[in-house]
């Protein structure tokens, strides 16, 4: 029997592409958790416990021999926020305009395509997405239980746990169709990655930082590009808690379980604000490329990507 669980979750296709998910044992093995329920996303809707005795007589597999798939394959639904004060100046003052003033009246986000959430591995894209295709280092969260009009002084207990993200875009598209000042749409529907761990409050209480606007974590993150690092930053310098866009979101609009919601992106950790601030000179993604997402503590997840054929598909 187990003395302990390790809160750090993962969902995986076994070798007969049976899907199924656990938790992670050690940095080698995890506890095939299948026969407790159908996926990752069924056990977090059942507000069920895990406890020792049920990881302890679980199945154990070799990390080395699943595909790791995103942490929630197909979230109910996906927002993505702006929370990080140094991107949104750098990326603003790159464009020539001046800082919004309603970026501290109120955390904001989008909604993105829940249907096309991808974990590391290949990744296809058409040509108009692969026009200055784009990376953005991101961690997320998971709702945990079903809430509407949320306060932040509650909202970090209706959290699951955090994830790794990564928002790719489309820049070239995306920059077009917001001048119709209706938000980012094909610019970004088209694939998000989430890591494959999903690991919760308890798992991260070292790097909790406690506020009275909800709690940060002190947490380093990085990007990697064909193995040259372009981004660091840290998850405890969001503007805007988890906490505060939580409430927001669900201010009169319920979240439920296995909702996932970005932070946006952490300063330097886009090529958008990168080229702008001649980090780097005109560089976006193409195919072939790699790019690897990490964060201290949520593990990390590489993508390459190939070009696709715009065909027809039933």
């Amino acid at each position: 029997m187990l003395a302990e669980v390790r809160m750090k979750f993962c969902s995986f296709v076994l070798s007969n592409q049976k899907s199924s998910w656990g938790v992670a044992l050690n940095d080698s093995n995890v506890a095939d958790l299948g026969a407790l329920a159908p996926s990752l996303l069924d056990w977090i809707r059942s507000g069920k416990s895990l406890t020792p005795d049920l990881v302890g007589q679980a199945p154990t597999r070799p990390v080395a021999e699943l595909k790791m798939m995103a942490c929630i394959p197909q979230p109910p639904s996906m927002r993505d926020g702006y929370a990080f004060r140094q991107h949104v100046e750098a990326a603003r003052r790159n464009r020539g305009v001046p800082m919004i003033e309603e970026f501290d009246l109120f955390p904001t986000f989008y909604f993105t395509n829940h249907q096309a959430v991808f974990g590391g591995g290949m990744i296809e894209v058409q040509d108009l997405q692969l026009d200055q295709l784009d990376f953005e280092l991101e961690a997320a969260v998971v709702i945990g239980k079903k809430g509407k009009n949320i306060p932040a002084s509650k909202a970090d207990e209706f959290i699951f746990g955090y994830t790794i993200m990564n928002d790719l875009s489309a820049r070239k598209v995306q920059m077009e169709e917001m001048k119709l000042s209706l938000g980012p749409a094909k610019g970004k529907d088209f694939a998000t990655v989430l890591g494959p761990w999903l690991v919760t409050r308890d798992e991260l209480e070292a790097q909790r930082i406690p506020g009275t606007h909800g709690e940060r974590y002190d947490l380093e993150m990085s990007a990697y590009v064909n193995d040259v690092q372009v981004s660091r930053g840290n998850l405890k310098d969001m503007t805007w808690t988890f906490a505060q866009i939580l409430e927001r979101v669900s201010y009169g609009a319920w979240v439920h379980p296995g909702d996932v919601i970005g932070s946006g992106t952490v300063g330097t950790g886009c090529f958008l604000e990168l080229n702008g601030s001649k980090i780097t000179q005109n560089q976006w993604l193409k195919p072939g490329d790699k790019v690897l997402c990490k964060i201290s503590g949520l593990g990390q997840v590489e993508n390459t990507f190939r070009r696709a054929e715009a065909t027809l598909q039933v």
